[in-house]
């Protein structure tokens, strides 16, 4: 009988169309469980961590390198690694993973999440509910959860998200599943991965040994843990990867060094001409773009599928969003509110009957490992057989196959993994700097990524040299 992992690796990588036969590569080491939870949390990140290698080797083979060796993925590594943000230090410190109105809170019929760790979602969360701003977060708990206590969850969902806020009712499984976006989402696949248009092949150069991104050009539009896993693999495969960011946006400074080791960041805004000259010259020598906005967001600055293929015809375009297409196509969300919409929260439950969590913020490194999976697939395909190639995931996706299409165990009883085997210490501008390691590495690749992260927004507009 194929055991459970076997199962999901099979299944990660047959949504992202690759060849059966190339799953016997994968050799799985340490304990089941090291995520425990109801739902096959750790399958699924064992899975996903899988599936990025895999592709990883065969962009290796169509530039002609040799893969011998397994790849081994171990549960404990990608343990360490989907839980990362806990383990972060810079000259010791720790940093907590939640702002104090970023939780769920009981409402007049259920429960509602909300997510306010961003000053400005913070402030459309508070000026929803008609309370200070000015106010420090610890004066504001109570009556956040007074206002919020006196009113039924999908008002309050409603309420929030009227003013660009981020709040979900924590639906019971069977509530989602009756749900219009629940029926989007079930309609669409794991990975959505085309190629949307013919092109001719283009050939890549040899490259290093476990290194087969090397020469690849990435532009890096993503915020917030998934997007920036993927690229950060590809940056660790040898990808040349810019993250590019609005001066009006700041990103949170854990987030930042936790998900931007061996990329550069540099910051531009798309409302000024020369900032938009910046950014087209930057897509004009790219490679790949990866996009974690909501759908059309990014639209108005040239960036829409179709104006991208028709003025980069053979660029490897991925997209990532919260809820994919169907009515909450253009909501904002995080993996908290994904995993509290979609039944999981339920699923988890708390002994005290408050809805619980996963044990990581599994939908988003999950997701992003199978973003990374699809460009280097798509890397691939261009090489060998062409095409202009489209790659297309959702939080909202992940979270169905981890609810209802990965087969579920019995609740494993295992303590989290010693972190100490998969955490580094390394320098950086911003101080000393612990961190998990990568939960993967080809043969004859890297164990870390080449560069920690840098400042951020401190790097140049440009791509450097081949």
């Amino acid at each position: 009988m194929v055991n459970p992992t076997t199962q999901a690796i099979r299944s990660a990588w047959a949504a992202l169309g690759g060849e059966p036969a190339a799953t016997t590569a994968v050799e799985t080491a340490g304990p089941a469980g090291t995520l425990p939870a109801r739902l096959p949390v750790t399958d699924l990140a064992v899975a996903c961590v899988a599936a990025a290698g895999l592709a990883g080797l065969e962009l290796a083979r169509a530039r002609g390198a040799a893969t011998d060796g397994p790849l081994t993925v171990d549960s404990r590594a990608v343990a360490v690694s989907f839980t990362s943000d806990r383990h972060l230090r810079v000259d010791g410190q720790a940093f907590s993973g939640f702002a104090p109105l970023s939780r769920f809170w009981p409402t007049d019929d259920g429960w509602v999440r909300t997510h306010a760790n961003y000053p400005h979602h913070r402030r459309r969360l508070l000026a929803a509910l008609d309370l200070d701003p000015a106010r420090p977060d610890d004066a504001l708990v109570a009556a956040v959860g007074e206002r919020l206590g006196a009113r039924p969850a999908a008002e309050v969902e409603q309420l929030v998200t009227g003013v660009g806020g981020l709040a979900v009712a924590a639906r019971t499984p069977g509530e989602w599943d009756a749900h219009p976006q629940a029926a989007a989402v079930a309609a669409e696949p794991l990975v959505r991965l085309r190629a949307d248009a013919p092109a001719p092949a283009r050939p890549a150069p040899p490259a290093p040994p476990g290194l087969p991104a090397t020469g690849v050009r990435v532009l890096d539009l993503t915020r917030v843990i998934a997007g920036p896993v993927a690229t950060r693999f590809l940056a660790l495969l040898g990808a040349d990867v810019l993250r590019v960011d609005s001066p009006v946006l700041p990103e949170l400074e854990p987030q930042h060094l936790d998900t931007d080791a061996g990329k550069r960041s540099t910051l531009l805004d798309l409302g000024r001409d020369a900032d938009r000259a910046r950014f087209a010259a930057l897509l004009a020598d790219a490679d790949v773009v990866v996009a974690g906005y909501r759908p059309g967001a990014l639209d108005r600055w040239g960036l829409s599928p179709e104006a991208l293929r028709r003025h980069h015809p053979d660029l490897v375009v991925a997209r990532l969003s919260a809820w994919g297409g169907g009515p909450w196509a253009g909501r904002r969300s995080f993996d908290s509110l994904v995993q509290a919409a979609t039944g999981i929260a339920d699923i988890e439950r708390r002994p005290d009957g408050a809805p619980g969590v996963l044990p990581a913020q599994a939908l988003d490194h999950g997701t992003g490992y199978l973003l990374a999976a699809a460009v280097l697939r798509a890397l691939a395909r261009r090489t060998v057989d062409g095409g202009a190639w489209t790659a297309e995931l959702s939080l909202a996706r992940t979270a169905r196959w981890l609810r209802q299409e990965l087969p579920a165990g019995p609740v494993p009883d295992a303590a989290p993994p010693d972190p100490d085997p998969w955490c580094a210490e390394r320098d950086s501008p911003a101080g000393r700097l612990r961190y998990a390691l990568p939960p993967v590495t080809l043969p004859g690749g890297r164990r870390d990524w080449a560069s920690p992260p840098t400042r951020w927004g401190g790097d140049p507009p440009a791509w450097p040299a081949r």
